[in-house]
């Protein structure tokens, strides 16, 4: 039985970047062509980058898209006998558009297939912009049969079944599917389901990067038409895979073919980490990053991260100690950037303060402290670290976890002050997870110091100040934000599922009444199921309140 021999690529586009996705989408081509390829799939919508939200409402936009489609098809036409399936809008001949892909080859257009699932939950948005197809789409190349599906299509069974009744026996899948933690499982057992009774393979291409909030992981697989995992690309970098299919479903790799790789949650989270910063700042035009150190195991975490995405030189620490700074919190600071070979400077706030509170003793004559004077200390930081990234024209992280977002156990204009929050999804219990594979990973050693590790967190903001004199204990938070916040467990259930009730009441008030602080927080990585930004739309003005 003849064979054709399929590549599938994973690659990083930019959204908007039609050139430069464009050009990627012809070096894949190129290479899928140097290695025999008689087909390249390429992830959702390849040549406008994923999501391209409101950009799709222009119509200069789509102009511009299609001329590009037409201009890389043309590119192609020396590609003699390689079929490649590009993701791009469609505008049907009523002017709406479709979420589509075309199969390129030797210069003409051989079909396109538009997406029949249209997503519209968490973080996708797709009913605000297209309109749905289906139509099956089959091409045969070398006697297999092959058909497209769309991402989400294969979530359902419409789309996969009619592939199949119209002669499919290989699914082609382009994706673009955001990470979060768990989701490749997900992923590999919904394929599995869609090919039930169908008697297809299936191929599926996933985006890598990162854009805005999202994190594209890629990790691209290959299922044979019994199931089977035949292959899986690395993830959260490019790269491209070789497999060649029969007509019956058979699956066999080509070359170095890797195999699924079992990595820790905390690598997987780290990495999905690395690579949102990396491209944020990358595809932004930033030439690096300002971090506020404290000390503490949250700025300890960012600054690992953002070396790691960017490198030592491109990354630079800034100590602000107070009057209740401890000696070893600028003790560790220093050692830590000393490790990982950062510049750090220190820059005392004490006569800023002390010039804010000259400047408001006749405002507060009476009054007594309270967490005013705390705010104050935490916002001249702010415009310390805002000064320098206009000076310098690096980008300040920010360094509030989840836990933190969550409570509203932070200040606005003050440490949310910046312009990327790399832990903004990262529950405080999961930092410290974070921090301690980091030191063990092998990688350079034991970057965070260990007394960072250990020390009880506290913002030090006034005498022995601990995280703990405001909020439930860490595990006890992060078990009711994930139930409440993530998951929409009501209160009840999370008291009879062991949780203190005053805690829980705590929680869910704190969650409610500190909305407009995280409506101005910067954006940052999503790595759960559920994340404060594109995915949680809770009104700013409420009036429901939860009982227990």
């Amino acid at each position: 039985m003849s064979a054709a021999r399929v590549a599938f690529a994973q690659i990083n586009t930019v959204v908007g970047g039609l050139a430069g996705n464009a050009a990627k989408i012809l070096q894949a081509a190129h290479e899928a062509h140097a290695r025999d390829a008689d087909v390249l799939v390429t992830p959702e919508l390849s040549l406008t980058g994923y999501p391209p939200e409101d950009l799709l409402l222009r119509p200069s936009f789509i102009d511009a898209q299609t001329q590009a489609l037409t201009q890389l098809c043309a590119d192609m036409a020396g590609l003699a006998g390689l079929h490649v399936v590009v993701g791009h809008a469609a505008r049907r001949p009523d002017g709406k558009l479709c979420n589509a892909a075309s199969v390129l080859c030797q210069g003409r257009v051989l079909g396109t297939y538009s997406k029949l699932e249209l997503p519209n939950y968490s973080v996708f948005d797709e009913d605000r912009y297209f309109v749905a197809g289906g139509a099956p789409l089959v091409f045969v190349v070398k006697g297999v049969p092959f058909g497209v599906n769309i991402c989400e299509d294969i979530w359902f069974e419409r789309a996969p079944r009619a592939a199949a009744a119209a002669g499919a026996r290989v699914l082609l899948v382009p994706n673009a599917s955001p990470y979060n933690r768990g989701k490749q499982a997900e992923r590999v057992q919904v394929a599995r389901r869609s090919l039930q009774g169908t008697g297809c393979a299936l191929v599926y291409a996933n985006l890598v990067g990162g854009q805005d909030e999202l994190v594209f992981d890629g990790l691209s697989f290959v299922l044979d038409a019994q199931g089977r995992q035949v292959a899986q690309l690395p993830g959260f970098a490019e790269g491209m895979g070789l497999v060649e299919v029969d007509a019956s479903g058979k699956v066999t790799g080509v070359g170095d073919l890797p195999a699924a790789v079992q990595t820790s949650e905390q690598e997987e989270v780290w990495n999905a980490l690395v690579l949102g910063v990396r491209d944020y700042l990358g595809k932004n035009g930033f030439p690096g990053a300002i971090i506020g150190l404290s000390g503490g195991i949250d700025s300890a975490v960012v600054l690992a991260i953002a070396v790691d995405a960017l490198g030592a030189d491109n990354v630079r620490a800034v100590m602000m100690p107070s009057r209740y700074t401890a000696d070893i919190s600028e003790i560790d600071a220093a050692d830590m950037a000393r490790r990982l070979g950062v510049r750090y400077d220190s820059i005392a706030i004490a006569p800023a303060f002390q010039a804010f509170e000259s400047m408001l003793a006749g405002q507060f004559a009476g009054l007594p402290l309270d967490a005013t004077e705390e705010n104050i200390q935490a916002r001249v930081r702010g415009t310390l670290l805002m000064a320098l990234s206009n000076k310098t024209g690096r980008l300040v992280l920010t360094t509030g976890n989840k836990s933190e977002m969550t409570t509203g156990y932070c200040t606005l204009y003050g440490d949310m002050a910046g312009g990327f929050a790399v832990i903004k999804d990262v529950p405080k219990t999961l930092v410290y997870r974070l921090a301690a594979w980091r030191n063990t990973c092998g990688k350079d050693g034991e970057v965070i110091p260990e007394r960072i590790i250990t020390r009880p967190p506290s913002a030090e903001l006034r005498p022995d100040q601990t995280d703990q004199d405001s909020l439930p204990p860490y595990d006890v938070l992060d078990g009711i934000m994930s139930r409440y916040m993530e998951h929409n467990e009501p209160p009840q259930r999370i008291v009879a599922a062991g949780y203190p009730r005053a805690a829980v009441e705590q929680v869910v008030r704190l969650i409610r009444v500190n909305e407009y602080k995280r409506r101005q927080a910067p954006p940052g990585p999503r790595i759960t199921l559920r994340a404060f930004g594109r995915d949680w739309r809770y009104p700013l003005t409420n009036g429901f309140r939860e009982t227990i």
